[in-house]
């Protein structure tokens, strides 16, 4: 059995939260990494598997990420997971409109992953943040299992 090819895209802008969340399931996945604004469309093509992700801003994925999967064509199943990391624990719920967008453009989403990330935005930052410290490394050990769960996932 061939072995899968994971990319995961992702955008992390203000304290590396979502880049270490990624790296962490880059590392289990054996996947390439690219940060959204070097992501090219036509890439995907090449993988079995596309992991999307950033910090969440105002309910939603950071805007580059959501304009990235605008531009994508129809994808006929293609597996994707959807991770996050935010300042409010509000989860996955925090997901819904990249959930739509991904569905509506024909992507099959197999998993979604989110934990608090340290979040410095607006007022908080008079106060030092909330989350100092997240995601730690029970986060990474989080994100870590999420990935050993997704290559249980066939071709």
């Amino acid at each position: 059995m061939k072995s899968m090819k994971v990319l995961i895209i992702y955008s992390s802008m203000h304290h590396k939260n979502t880049e270490r969340i990624a790296q962490a399931m880059a590392e289990v996945l054996g996947a390439d990494l690219v940060e959204t604004q070097n992501a090219k469309a036509e890439d995907i093509l090449n993988y079995d598997l596309i992991g999307f992700g950033s910090g969440i801003y105002m309910w939603k994925h950071h805007k580059l990420l959501l304009k990235f999967i605008d531009h994508l064509k129809p994808a006929n199943g293609k597996k994707v997971f959807i991770f996050s990391t935010s300042g409010a624990p509000y989860g996955k719920k925090q997901h819904k409109k990249m959930r739509e967008e991904l569905i509506k453009k024909g992507f099959n989403i197999v998993g979604e992953f989110n934990c608090l990330g340290w979040d410095t935005l607006g007022p908080l930052k008079w106060i030092g943040g909330i989350n100092k410290g997240k995601p730690g490394e029970p986060d990474i050990k989080n994100a870590k299992n999420f990935a050993k769960e997704l290559i249980k996932i066939k071709n």
